[in-house]
């Protein structure tokens, strides 16, 4: 049985599929502004509510020489702007322990990066804030070991937590989503989010490149985990991918968020009724 996390108005692990979606990194406000509004014109034309994510640094560059982001004080700013302004519950990521009380102040889920998720102090600084901790599945963890860095979390009193899968990477540069993945983190009780842009990405290559996603693949892929019973899908958009400061070969147009939802919606629907059917079948 799925626990209920509350961000905000959302019940993640309800039966109702929510939306994590915003540009990769904090770019220009207007850009920032005209995202979060089309979001609020799909979220309200769809009924699949939003929680708006945008990273304020991106650590985890492959280079010094990409962008790297506004920073923290500067980023808080625009997230808390567009919290205000559109009324979404908003996630961010941090790197640092330092990092998770300001952000607290401001954001309602703070995430803990794939490459970053068994570290301790970061885990259990974050989740002493008391804020929703979205654990991402790291990339080198068989998924079942995700219980550990929750476990890190309730150590500390925090059991609101979200599991995010985002695939698996070999040292081959391409991403693979294992469907037994989201079996082994629904396991845990706890909501699970399937990261949809972040498990088309090439790495090694740059994410301006053409070459640097699959794009080609988001519909199949996404079906797949939603029909797997996810609670949640994550989305990066942005206005103009082609020119996004991260992830531009990943990311998916927000014009072209509502027609990609539509099959979700209902594949997601048919879900439920089966996970409902098996309910009543089991209490007989």
């Amino acid at each position: 049985m799925t626990r209920i996390v509350q961000v905000g108005s959302i019940a993640c692990g309800s039966d109702e599929l929510f939306l994590i979606s915003g540009p990769c990194v904090i770019e220009e406000e207007s850009i920032m502004l005209r995202t979060a509004e089309k979001l609020k014109e799909v979220s309200e034309r769809t009924k699949v509510p939003v929680i708006f994510k945008s990273s304020f640094a991106k650590d985890n560059r492959s280079s010094v020489d990409f962008y790297y982001g506004p920073g923290l004080d500067e980023g808080l700013k625009v997230l808390a702007r567009i919290k205000k302004d559109f009324g979404f519950p908003i996630l961010t990521d941090i790197h640092y322990p330092s990092q998770a009380k300001p952000a607290a102040e401001v954001v309602d889920v703070i995430q803990i990066p794939a490459y970053l998720c068994m570290q301790t102090t970061l885990v259990v600084e974050a989740a002493k804030t008391g804020a929703v901790i979205n654990l991402k599945h790291g990339q080198f963890l068989a998924p079942e070991n995700m219980i550990k860095p929750a476990q890190k979390c309730e150590s500390v009193g925090n059991d609101r937590i979200i599991l995010t899968e985002r695939g698996y990477t070999f040292g081959y540069n391409d991403m693979v989503v294992d469907p037994r993945a989201f079996h082994h983190l629904r396991a845990t009780g706890y909501p699970v989010v399937f990261d949809i842009t972040h498990s088309i990405r090439k790495y090694g290559i740059p994410s301006a490149d053409p070459r640097g996603g699959n794009r080609e693949v988001m519909p199949t892929i996404a079906r797949a985990g939603v029909a797997a019973g996810v609670d949640g899908v994550f989305i990066e958009t942005h206005p103009e991918p082609s020119i996004a400061k991260c992830d531009a070969a990943s990311q998916l147009c927000v014009h072209d968020l509502e027609e990609f939802l539509k099959p979700l919606l209902d594949l997601h629907a048919v879900e439920v009724r089966y996970r409902q059917a098996n309910v009543t079948a089991q209490a007989r």
